[in-house]
């Protein structure tokens, strides 16, 4: 499997950045922590555009930067999409694009023209001015930009950060196609756990310019030793597989490692790979399966783990289910009345599940 291989110190009078860490070669790894963790910093690091103390980046066993060598910033086969779309404001989209198209180096992988306006969904804007786009369409243009200049490594900067609701939700079913039909790294900045849960493949946890726990996406979201189990909106991200449609009840059946799972109907073909998300305030125990309820998702698992919450009040327990984990939040009265404990078979009621792609 070929690999990205990172390692960054920046110190700062007022912040310090020391991380290191390996990722997947393929896919999108989420780089995710609150403001201040170092996420853009180390962005900025990678893309040769921030001076680093200590600096080792190998990509696929090529190195970019280490002792003896540093790439500057345009040397790096890297696409940079910032916060904001940056586009030559007097120039058409179609010019902003051809303007980094014209200069890019050809190579195996390239992107066709045509390709790139078409993953985002920008055919009919290419005659206009960046002032008549919204901000999402402004943000489609930046990466498709960034897409035609042929790059090894996609780096992403909280592009939808400056955007409102209906924006992001315009744009992420096209940042989720940049996974599915690019053979392209992402390296994506977010302090957003729902941006991650849709996009990301692996995931970089920072906190205080540190990496705390990296790997695949559900591996982390369900250690209940970090702080994304944690949150209110804590959630897995299990992946299966679309196994039958129901056209009568205008659902659809994913198939995953403990059983197969009820959505609302999507037109996605049979045998497409798809990724649930399961919140943990949505899962309730049982230990008997239920019979005469409106829940249609109900599993038998075991229970990995039961820990603590910041409420005193609840309690998070990890449940396996045939080797898939996700989360269920309970209260700590109902924990003691059913006798859980590690290694017991529950029912899991599960009462909403989503696809998230």
């Amino acid at each position: 499997m070929t690999e990205i291989t990172v390692h960054y110190q920046v110190n700062r009078p007022e912040f310090h950045l020391n991380v290191k860490f390996t990722a997947n070669g393929t896919g999108v790894t989420a780089l995710f922590g609150q403001s201040g963790s170092g996420k853009t910093t180390l962005l900025r690091c990678i893309a040769g555009l921030e001076q680093a103390d200590e600096g080792i980046f190998i990509f696929n066993g090529e190195p970019w930067q280490n002792a003896d060598i540093n790439l500057p910033a345009h040397k790096r086969p890297i696409g940079y999409v910032f916060q904001e779309a940056n586009l030559f404001p007097h120039l058409s989209v179609e010019k902003n694009l051809q303007y980094g198209f014209k200069r890019r180096k050809a190579s195996e992988k390239s992107i066709g023209y045509d390709d790139a306006i078409h993953l985002v969904g920008i055919n009919s804007l290419l005659k206009r001015l960046p002032s008549q786009l919204s901000g999402g369409q402004r943000q489609r243009v930046a990466i498709a930009r960034a897409l035609l200049t042929n790059p090894q490594l996609l780096l992403m900067d909280e592009p939808l950060a400056s955007l409102d609701i209906q924006s992001k939700a315009e744009i992420l079913p096209y940042l989720e196609q940049l996974n599915q039909q690019l053979d392209i790294p992402v390296f994506y900045v977010s302090h957003s756990p729902d941006e991650v849960l849709r996009i990301a493949d692996d995931i970089v946890l920072l906190k205080d310019g540190h990496v705390e726990a990296t790997g695949p996406l559900n591996d982390v979201l369900t250690r209940t030793d970090l702080p994304l189990a944690k949150l209110e909106e804590a959630s897995a991200a299990v992946t299966g597989v679309v196994s039958k449609h129901n056209e009568e009840f205008h659902l659809t059946y994913v198939k995953i490692q403990g059983g197969t799972v009820a959505v609302s109907k999507l037109n996605l073909p049979i045998g497409h790979k798809a990724r649930i998300r399961i919140s943990a305030k949505d899962v309730s125990l049982a230990l008997t399966p239920a019979q005469n309820t409106s829940i249609t998702n109900a599993f038998p698992v075991k229970i990995a783990s039961i820990t603590p919450t910041v409420d005193p009040a609840k309690v998070l327990i990890k449940l396996d289910m045939g080797g898939d984990y996700f989360l269920s939040q309970i209260t700590k009265l109902s924990a003691h009345q059913l006798e859980l404990a590690v290694g017991k078979i529950v029912y899991a009621q599960i009462k909403s599940v989503a696809l998230m792609r």
